[in-house]
């Protein structure tokens, strides 16, 4: 399970260090994406399974499934982390998430995310709106 806040910088070549407490999930190879609310999206190996078999069965007549299905898969960016534990993200998916020198890294659950530190601050600010989240959070049945 991911969980936790971290930030970490990103050096010139694009290289950024996972947190130590994911390194152990994501030995075996994972795959990076854009991801939803501009960030991106690192999986493990077989999350990255179990979420493309579950698109693979949403219906290709449906625009909005074609357009998640395009969105995730054409950035998508297998990787092994390196000696370091750190992953090198391509260009183009930095510059997707607004990452310059400094990336958060964010558990959620069954994958971690990358954010740049200013889209997570407004995005946090959000989260912490006691009103929003209870909205929120009652939509869900929680």
């Amino acid at each position: 399970m991911f969980t936790g806040e971290y930030r970490h910088s990103v050096d010139d070549k694009g290289r950024i260090a996972v947190p130590s407490k994911f390194r152990p999930q994501l030995a075996a190879g994972a795959v990076v994406s854009r991801w939803l609310d501009d960030c991106l999206a690192i999986h493990t190996r077989e999350g990255w399974d179990a979420l493309s078999a579950k698109v693979a069965g949403l219906p290709i007549t449906d625009r909005p499934s074609r357009l998640f299905q395009r969105f995730i898969f054409a950035s998508a960016f297998e990787f092994e982390l390196d000696r370091q534990g750190r992953v090198v993200l391509p260009a183009r998916l930095r510059e997707s998430a607004g990452l310059a020198d400094e990336a958060v890294i964010v558990g959620s659950r069954d994958h971690a995310e990358i954010w740049s530190p200013a889209n997570w601050d407004d995005y946090k600010r959000e989260l912490e709106d006691p009103d929003s989240l209870a909205q929120a959070l009652d939509g869900l049945g929680i």
